[in-house]
């Protein structure tokens, strides 16, 4: 993509709070039932907290049980981007924010129909815009 958005550490370090950076940009996790969207019912659109992109609808969120915040399905498949990863002694497949790179959290194949997936997302890497009223 041409609008891709390219920022050295520094300058993410001066955007994001320190959890923000160390998730997004560091591929952290936050603690599981921690994050201020787990068992948040809003109505609206979840963006990314590091560029502001578009990444899921709450209409495509529901309760796995997993302590992070699920979804089905993404806002567009464009918005994410899919990378294997391997850490902690695991194959998963990461998600990230395609427009910035953030690390956003995995994506599992044992969710809701119709797709059977569970987007597992970090609350921290994102920012919840409610739906406009009219």
């Amino acid at each position: 993509m041409s609008d891709d958005i390219e920022k050295s550490a520094a300058e993410w370090r001066a955007q994001l709070t320190p959890e923000q950076y160390r998730v997004c940009r560091e591929q952290g996790t936050e603690p599981a039932f921690s994050g201020c969207y787990h068992d948040f019912k809003g109505q609206g659109v979840y963006r990314c907290v590091c560029c502001g992109e578009p990444l899921f609808r709450s209409s495509e969120k529901y309760d796995s049980g997993s302590g992070w915040p699920s979804f089905w399905q993404p806002l567009a498949p464009e918005a994410l981007d899919e990378q294997t990863d391997l850490s902690h002694g695991m194959r998963r497949t990461e998600v990230r924010c395609r427009h910035c790179a953030a690390h956003l959290g995995h994506v599992f194949p044992d969710g809701p129909q119709p797709t059977g997936l569970r987007y597992c997302i970090n609350s921290v890497a994102l920012r919840f815009e409610p739906k406009s009223e009219g």
